[in-house]
């Protein structure tokens, strides 16, 4: 059904607009007088009403960040936006509107009930990212697809689906191919899909369903695959060794090495490039497998260091509690005491007694805490010099490992450059053999032609080396200096907020001592 802009103008939703809505929706007590008076925050809000407002289009939602339920049916809406920020939102209602394409809700991945009933929607998509998705009502649009509904089928949650008033929902086979290709729905169009119902349906599109599984199956398993490799490859980066388990990096030496490709035609050069990939892809394994060891023991340090910077935390915090916990007994003591006196002399004196009780106990506090920053500052220091000499050796050994990479590129320009000049020499005698490609044979002008040539194949192979390595090192380095500067903020993060947490206790039972004296004590 089309809304029109008849009797009233078209609105795009406003902070005015907003506060009005909010305002008339609080409580109505006298904690939502008192709210409205003083203005409702809106991240506070979790549930919002904006049907009938004969709105335009969607916007200045943003700071509603914590909203679970929106209403905005019966408008003018012609596309869905501004929903970005609501991450939270668990119920949406757009029904009754002018949308034509289901889009902009690729954040709200919390949502469990959506309507968009009533409607001028032709297709469904672009739902993926709401996998709790439960309930979702398209009634009376304009979908006339069949194949719509197999998109349906990577909802494993969805148990409510209404597609009457559809062009779909005017074939003779809808209700079964829906129950047959949905067969975890529990209610179509409102109505509970009998257990008769739903064998019938899957036994009449058995052999459909079963091709379908097998292709879904098939993608399944690829993404299962590739989602692997790509926790893998997070592994292997995190050990800063990511590629190095192959022929990676000796095959990117020759991605943008013209002469070296060139090169590979002389005679007896094929033998020797196998040879030479054979040993530097060894060195490149013996590089991958020892920055694995060496991550596994950077997270056992840090592993058996965040252990035990809890541990610490803990044991000082029972130590705070209890002794806290001995206060609160008397506390109470103390202050019935102060109350029930009738003596002022006594009374001050009660009160010059509970005063230096809180001081002692602001001084015990503080003193636990103040030996757990002692503690804590030793534990980190032991730590930032046991992941750094374990950076240190790593990067050591790593760069031994890269030499001897350099070794294998040095020995091998070596023996190129060697057959290089033997085949030019060959070529200026007019005794060589073999048939040379056109481009290759133009290298062998002259002696300077063919030393230049495979010097810079020499040069790209050891830039790609060098470059790695300090890839490399770099990261590592950068890792280890980011871990131990964030280690040192959030202690200092910690002991502030504890201090904090101290001072304001201490000070809530001074108040509490301060308005008993000036109070109860002078009536």
């Amino acid at each position: 059904m089309q809304q029109l802009y008849d009797s009233v103008e078209p609105r795009v939703m406003d902070a005015d607009m907003l506060k009005l809505a909010v305002g008339e929706q609080g409580p109505q007590e006298e904690a939502g007088q008192l709210a409205r008076q003083e203005g409702i925050l809106f991240k506070d809000v979790v549930s919002l009403r904006l049907d009938f407002q004969n709105i335009l289009r969607i916007d200045s939602l943003w700071q509603f960040e914590n909203l679970r339920k929106l209403q905005l049916d019966n408008n003018i809406i012609e596309k869905i936006e501004g929903l970005e920020h609501l991450v939270h939102l668990v119920w949406l209602d757009l029904s009754f509107n002018n949308i034509e394409a289901i889009e902009g809700l690729d954040t709200l991945v919390n949502l469990e009930d959506l309507s968009l009933f009533n409607n001028r929607i032709a297709k469904i998509d672009s739902l993926d990212a709401l996998v709790k998705l439960q309930v979702l009502s398209l009634g009376n649009n304009q979908i006339g697809n069949m194949m719509n509904i197999i998109y349906l089928r990577r909802f494993k949650d969805l148990r409510s689906l209404s597609l009457s008033g559809n062009p779909i929902a005017d074939s003779e086979d809808y209700k079964m191919f829906i129950c047959a290709y949905l067969p975890n729905l529990v209610y179509l169009d409102f109505r509970r899909i009998d257990d008769h119902t739903a064998k019938l349906a899957e036994s009449k599109h058995q052999y459909s369903i079963d091709e379908l599984k097998h292709r879904e199956n098939l993608i399944q398993a690829r993404l299962d695959d590739e989602l692997a490799r790509q926790v893998e490859l997070e592994k292997h980066k995190a050990a800063f060794v990511e590629h190095l388990n192959g022929s990676f990096l000796f095959d990117s030496m020759y991605t943008e090495d013209v002469e070296g490709n060139k090169l590979a035609y002389l005679p007896g050069v094929g033998e020797l490039l196998q040879g030479y990939k054979d040993k530097f892809v060894i060195i490149c394994l013996n590089i991958f497998e020892y920055g694995l060891k060496q991550q596994e023991k950077r997270k056992l340090e840090l592993d058996t260091f965040n252990e035990c910077i809890k541990e610490a935390i803990q044991e000082n915090q029972e130590q705070g509690k209890h002794r806290i916990a001995k206060f609160e007994e008397k506390h109470l003591l103390s202050l019935n005491a102060i109350r029930e006196e009738s003596d002022l002399t006594n009374i001050e004196v009660r009160i010059v007694e509970y005063g230096e009780d809180i001081t002692e106990l602001f001084n015990v506090l503080m003193t636990l805490e103040m030996q757990l920053v002692e503690q804590l500052e030793e534990t980190i220091n032991m730590f930032e010099r046991n992941i750094m000499d374990l950076v240190a050796l790593f990067i050591e050994n790593v760069q031994s490992l890269m030499a001897q990479c350099r070794d294998l590129e040095n020995h091998h320009h070596e023996k190129l450059l060697e057959i290089s000049i033997n085949t030019l020499e060959k070529i200026l005698k007019g005794e060589l053999d073999e048939d040379l490609p056109d481009d290759v044979r133009a290298l062998f002008v002259d002696k300077d032609t063919i030393v230049n040539a495979v010097g810079a194949s020499h040069d790209i192979h050891l830039l790609k080396i060098d470059n790695r390595e300090d890839e490399l090192v770099t990261r590592t380095n950068s890792w280890c200096t980011h871990l131990v500067d964030t280690i040192h903020k959030d202690e200092i993060m910690r002991n502030r907020r504890r201090v904090k947490e101290i001072n304001q206790y201490i000070d809530h039972i001074q108040n509490e001592l301060d308005n008993l004296e000036c109070g109860d004590v002078i009536d």
